[in-house]
């Protein structure tokens, strides 16, 4: 035991006047090793916690990146004293590197700050949907440099967070999931109009989902060049456009089945020609 202490206490090198010896650089590793291990405990243990107990995935990932900060920086604490090595030490280099960071890494600050200001105030949270450039998706995550987002379609983004912050984006949860949405449709000339609204408007009491209030709104909506036309306005619960494109498509379904039903016609571009005069048909066998 006291050779393992002897060789454990042997000097290897000198740092800033401090003299590291080979049991310091023996514990190091094993610290790096058992630091990482626990953080990744943590990071499984405490979201696991948090949703139990109710805790939304906003606050639950803000939550678990202050508890990996923390972590990181006593294990930086730590290690330094460890090796003896005064904090005091770092403070001109620190200062130093930080002008440095400051005026070369702007956006990368500004991000990081806005990630974390998104997370604290959580305008945008979790499984939002929102429209950011003409680009509709669900947030997956808020990370403290950027913000993934997948799209409708499946591919997901990466947007900055700062970007999020400095620009106009639509939430369709910010507040809740009501939304408004509408389908048109366009019957024959002569066709009963008010037959029409009836049925369009037992076609939008069929569907699921439809909000009692606001209620549905049919309007005869005008004198077209080849229909009457109509649209239904409807409010319902949404977190996507898909749930609102399925929502419209079963109101279509619905009202073409009752139309077929009442033999109203559903109409489709036509012209009528008319001819003033006589019209004479030539026979083909007149030479």
């Amino acid at each position: 035991m006291e050779n393992l202490l002897t060789l454990f206490n042997k000097p290897v090198f000198e740092f800033m006047s401090q003299v590291v010896t080979l049991g310091m650089l023996v514990m190091i590793p094993i610290m790096l090793v058992i630091s990482v291990w626990l953080l990744k405990l943590i990071s499984k243990i405490i979201p696991k916690l948090l949703i139990k107990n109710g805790v939304t995935p906003d606050a639950v990932h803000l939550v678990n990146r202050v508890v990996q900060i923390l972590v990181l920086v006593m294990l930086v604490i730590t290690t330094l004293d460890l090796l003896n090595v005064p904090l005091t030490a770092f403070a001109f280099v620190s200062g130093a590197v930080a002008i440095g960071v400051g005026f070369g890494a702007q956006n990368i600050i500004n991000n990081f700050i806005s990630g974390w200001i998104l997370m604290w105030e959580r305008p945008i949270r979790i499984g939002d949907t929102l429209e950011v450039d003409d680009t509709r998706g669900r947030v997956e995550a808020i990370n403290t440099r950027s913000t993934r987002i997948r799209r409708v379609d499946g591919v997901h983004m990466l947007v900055p967070n700062s970007k999020l912050l400095e620009n106009t984006v639509i939430n369709w949860n910010l507040v809740n999931t009501e939304t408004r949405t509408s389908v048109k449709v366009g019957v024959a000339y002569g066709s009963p109009v008010r037959t029409v609204e009836k049925l369009i408007y037992e076609a939008v009491d069929k569907l699921e989902g439809v909000l009692p209030f606001p209620e549905p709104v049919v309007m005869f909506d005008d004198f077209g060049d080849n229909a009457l036309l109509f649209e239904v306005y409807y409010w319902m619960n949404a977190s996507s456009e898909m749930e609102r494109r399925k929502s419209r498509s079963d109101c279509r379904f619905l009202i073409s089945s009752a139309f077929e039903e009442a033999g109203i016609v559903i109409a489709f571009p036509q012209r009528d020609v008319h001819i003033d005069g006589t019209l004479t048909l030539a026979n083909k066998g007149e030479g």
